[in-house]
């Protein structure tokens, strides 16, 4: 039986090109859960990089503007359409969207609805979503990193960088981690060694640190650097790139620099010299809907696992209202924080 929605929906909208405080606040009727779909009641959603990509026109495959932004969303099941269990109602779940999150209601395929376990406050469990998944799966499933090896993460104090550390952490490997140095404390708090990523001899520095290469790098920075981290591979390294940073605020093509990047990397692995090199996305697998769908249970199970027993810690920059998007991006985009900027249900005070 579908249940109906009659409250009004509050959502952020990005109508095209913007800055920070260019975002809309728009309220529109709810609409209500149709066959197989669950209305999730937002409590938090995250700032992530892509939604920076997206506000200048730079995500690989954004949608044609306006379009609400939102990665991924936690809340709880308000309604359920046909065919989906009501005992989903009232459950809080965790859904990876891409878009649409930023939104005091969410609908959202029940299949993509996982379960956020008892005792994780929704905040929390937010950071280690779309943050989470990334990392578990470049971690385990790309690189297929061992205890006693060594990493290297850019960007170790970042929404991603930051839980990459952590589960590398968990799994006895030892981490080098790429920051300013006003994180530096929180990066060896997490438990990796920091390092300075504008030092010039970061290079020198990595390879004093793991004198035979590291056994793998995770790079969201793209650009000339990936160079170097190709190179600071042992013999049998992996190499797993998750974006183009360095372009973010370049103009041109939102395509070009990552079409260049995968044509650089599989031209690498195509060399028969032991190392590995690969592009990860999220995405990948999506046309076996139940394939993908049971994946990505299992790894967020996983990592909501170690969030409930404190091997993992949530990682929270800040907590601000939703309808005070402008705020969020600024703070998000400042590069002063640690973690993630999470939006949260309600009105700016």
């Amino acid at each position: 039986m579908n249940t109906s929605l009659n409250a009004t929906v509050t959502e952020i909208v990005l109508p095209g090109i913007v800055g920070p405080d260019g975002f809309q606040v728009r309220r529109r009727p709810g609409v209500p859960a149709g066959p197989g779909q669950v209305l999730v009641r937002m409590e938090a959603s995250g700032v992530s990089f892509a939604e920076q990509q997206m506000r200048r026109g730079k995500y690989y495959d954004q949608p044609p503007f306006p379009f609400v932004p939102g990665y991924d969303v936690v809340g709880v099941v308000e309604a359920v359409g046909d065919g989906v269990d009501r005992t989903l109602i009232g459950t809080r779940v965790a859904v990876l969207t891409k878009i649409g999150g930023w939104a005091s209601h969410v609908l959202a395929d029940a299949g993509d609805a996982v379960p956020v376990p008892d005792g994780i406050a929704p905040e929390d469990a937010e950071t280690v979503v779309v943050n989470g998944i990334t990392a578990w799966q470049m971690l385990h499933r790309s690189a297929k990193v061992r205890a006693g090896q060594t990493i290297l993460v850019l960007g170790a104090n970042g929404g991603v960088g930051s839980t990459l550390v952590q589960l590398a952490h968990a799994a006895g490997v030892r981490v080098i981690g790429t920051a300013s140095p006003r994180h530096h404390d929180a990066v060896r708090e997490l438990g990796a060694i920091p390092l300075d990523y504008r030092a010039k001899d970061l290079v020198d520095q990595v390879r004093k640190l793991a004198p035979s290469g590291v056994d793998a790098v995770f790079d969201h920075v793209g650009g000339p650097g990936i160079v170097d981290s190709y190179r600071l591979l042992n013999s049998r390294g992996s190499l797993v790139s998750y974006g183009t940073a360095s372009t973010r605020d370049q103009q041109g093509s939102s395509r070009l620099p990552v079409l260049k990047l995968i044509a650089r990397l599989l031209w690498w692995n195509a060399l028969p010299n032991g190392r590995s090199a690969s592009f990860y996305n999220i995405w990948a697998g999506r046309r076996n809907k139940a394939a993908f769908q049971a994946r990505m249970r299992e790894d967020l199970g996983q990592v909501f696992a170690l969030l409930a027993d404190g091997t993992l810690r949530a990682q929270v920059a800040a907590r601000i209202p939703m309808t005070d998007i402008t705020a969020a991006m600024r703070l998000a985009e400042s590069g002063t924080v640690a973690g993630k900027v999470v939006l949260v249900a309600g009105e700016q005070s």
